[in-house]
């Protein structure tokens, strides 16, 4: 059944962009529009910061509902973009429901960068960042060594499958870790506290804060607040981990 179909498209569309740290209002929106081409007289998208809820109600037809729940959720703008732009062209009727569904599976799976282009992206970020934060020239050599750490420590921490909070405890601790060692070893070039700053600020939870203040400007507040309280504990994670590292540098 064509309805059943495009029913289930929707939810895999904003699965997606919930997973990709879209806003509930522009989940729902682009849900919502979707859903027009059904036909239906009632069409409805309830979107939570943890789950989905589509319907299709109509006199003459029988009901169709879907729920799903997002347990994970990261940031990908790509992937918002990409949905977004599948949205626009499957509503101007350029994409048929099976098209949608099967460009929207190839979005789904899709890798958009390699492990080692994330380990690349660590190491480049903690070494920019150190100009930023009046780091010099050595400091700037020794932020790249303390981004090694960090890749491996954040791969490390994958391959376990640990929860979040943990896998960011973890890698901020590597971070304050190896750069109180370096600064050790290196006494009066490095600047450890530069190194720890610039490395943490892959792990600093930005968008994430961003988009929980967007949810609740949106007047979407039970979004909004799960995901303050998401960015809360991230940086709560961090915090954890550093103070850790520095700790037990101290005692060893």
């Amino acid at each position: 059944m064509e309805e059943r179909v495009l029913l289930e498209a929707v939810m895999r569309a904003g699965e997606i962009m919930l997973v990709s740290g879209a806003e509930v209002s522009r989940v729902e929106d682009t849900m919502n529009r979707m859903l027009a081409k059904s036909g239906y007289q009632s069409t409805e998208a309830i979107v939570l910061a943890t789950g989905i809820f589509v319907s299709l109600d109509d006199p003459e037809r029988e009901p169709l509902t879907l729920v799903k729940r997002i347990p994970l959720r990261s940031t990908n703008i790509n992937r918002i973009y990409r949905v977004n732009d599948v949205s626009r062209r499957f509503c101007s009727g350029c994409l048929s429901v099976q098209e949608m569904r099967t460009e929207l599976e190839q979005i789904a799976k899709e890798t958009q960068y390699s492990p080692l282009m994330k380990a690349v992206g660590f190491i480049g970020v903690s070494a920019c960042f150190t100009p930023v934060f009046g780091g010099g020239f050595y400091d700037f050599f020794g932020a790249l060594a303390v981004g090694i750490c960090l890749a491996l420590a954040d791969r490390l921490m994958k391959w376990i499958r640990l929860n979040d909070f943990c896998v960011n405890a973890f890698c901020a601790f590597m971070v304050a870790l190896t750069a109180n060692i370096l600064q050790g070893m290196v006494p009066g070039y490095l600047n450890a506290e530069v190194m720890t700053i610039s490395a943490i600020m892959t792990l600093v939870p930005g968008v994430t804060f961003t988009t929980a203040v967007r949810d609740m400007l949106n007047g979407d507040y039970g979004a909004g607040s799960a995901r303050m309280l998401e960015a809360v504990v991230v940086a709560l994670a961090v915090a954890v981990g550093v103070g850790c590292g520095l700790l037990f540098y101290r005692m060893f």
